[in-house]
């Protein structure tokens, strides 16, 4: 028997609000792969310090066109007038100091000697030494695994990369599944 979308169990957090709900059954904690991807998530966790996410996923498509796509290629050459631009979009999180990393990250990506794809995931407990979490207290806003990511973001040249920002994108990559025991998504589903 199928459960209806509307009565499964999901994480607590998803339940708020219409946006989360689709953004935790179709997007969090699935494995993404792609330096864009990748460098585009990254992106917005930054833009989500000391913010709520559900604010970024609703700017997302501004993002997402403000910043050409997160090519890391394209948003590399944007200089002093496309910052002055993007502090004019209310449509994004206007922000300097996340505006100035998001386009040094973009720089830094392209100094890389390995995909950031590949980098990020170098980071990934082994899922089998991971247990569950029961309820939302039972997720840890760091690991030592975000720490290790954090440092070596930062040793590269990235930004607004600190052990919080990168679990935060640990979980929504799927590099970690902090699905609780009672979500249907628990497990890979």
């Amino acid at each position: 028997m199928t459960v209806p979308v509307a009565e499964r169990g999901r994480c607590g957090w998803a339940t708020s609000a219409p946006d989360y709900v689709a953004y935790h059954d179709d997007e969090w904690g699935t494995p993404l792969r792609g330096v864009a991807a990748m460098y585009e998530r990254l992106s917005l966790e930054g833009f989500q310090s000391g913010l709520s996410w559900l604010v970024i996923l609703r700017k997302r498509p501004t993002f997402r066109a403000a910043f050409e796509g997160f090519d890391p290629a394209v948003v590399a050459r944007f200089g002093e007038p496309d910052v002055e631009r993007l502090l004019g979009d209310p449509g994004i999180v206007r922000n300097r100091r996340k505006i100035e990393a998001t386009i040094a990250n973009a720089r830094a990506v392209l100094d890389l000697d390995t995909p950031l794809d590949d980098l990020l995931w170098g980071f990934a407990p082994d899922p089998a030494a991971r247990e569950r979490p029961v309820t939302l207290a039972d997720v840890p806003a760091t690991t030592p695994e975000s720490v290790a990511m954090a440092k070596e973001l930062k040793r590269r040249g990235f930004r607004f990369v600190g052990p919080t920002t990168c679990y935060a994108l640990m979980q929504a990559t799927g590099i970690v599944d902090d699905h609780v025991t009672t979500c249907w998504r628990a497990g890979g589903a």
